[in-house]
């Protein structure tokens, strides 16, 4: 006795048939999608590429541990013609001697660091120390890493003791301790007449020396 036999679909023209239906809608659907797209220009200049709240960070320096970095807002942007850091709500940094004491401190209401020059640009509110406990105030300085200098052509005040020097045009070595200022403006500051008149530095040996340079003469302090 035969078993009674169920017609079975070929399954195989099913399933190729389902697949091209599907391919269909799915051309249709992405032709209908690439209709509605805007167009995205991404600007690597003013776009960053990361965005960082709240950073507390140690940065090293050949390998040693030379600086601390506190920002509430860090922007990298590494993908701009000239790649740089962006800190728009304000920076403060600490600089470590190789024993790791705090060799000056900074503070300013926005900075920008540029990767490839090693440059720091501070705007706004800039207060720099010492660790002798000196205090340097500007409304702009940079700091160039590789030259290991600081300096300013902006209004600068620096108080030292009981001393306060004001003037324009600033330049320092990055441990702010041997600085000059170039235009003295209502400064209290004692003269010597013993130094050259060509010269920028004081004439001292000490590591710690203030210059201070107008119209071509320099009088210089030594450091205590």
């Amino acid at each position: 006795m035969l078993k009674k036999q169920h017609n079975i679909p070929h399954t195989g023209c099913i399933t190729t048939t389902f697949a091209v239906v599907v391919m269909f809608l799915f051309f249709l659907s992405c032709k209908n999608k690439d209709e509605n797209l805007v167009p995205f220009a991404y600007d690597p200049e003013v776009v960053p590429t990361m965005i960082t709240d709240t950073v507390t960070t140690l940065i090293s320096d050949s390998g040693i541990t030379r600086y601390k970095l506190v920002a509430d807002v860090w922007k990298v942007f590494d993908q701009a013609k000239e790649p740089y850091w962006f800190f728009p709500e304000g920076i403060y940094l600490e600089r470590f001697t190789p024993d790791f004491n705090i060799e000056a401190t900074v503070k300013a209401d926005t900075a920008w660091y540029y990767n490839t020059k090693d440059l720091w640009k501070l705007k706004k509110n800039v207060h720099v120390e010492n660790m002798k406990g000196e205090q340097f105030d500007s409304e702009e300085l940079y700091w160039d890493q590789k030259k290991e200098r600081v300096y300013s052509d902006k209004y600068i005040e620096i108080k030292r003791g009981i001393t306060e020097i004001k003037g324009y045009g600033f330049e320092s070595n990055q441990s702010m301790t041997d600085y000059r200022i170039f235009r003295p403006h209502d400064g209290k500051l004692p003269f010597s007449e013993d130094v050259p008149g060509d010269s920028l530095h004081s004439g001292k040996s000490s590591s710690d020396s203030l210059s201070v340079v107008d119209k071509g003469v320099a009088s210089s302090v030594a450091g205590p």
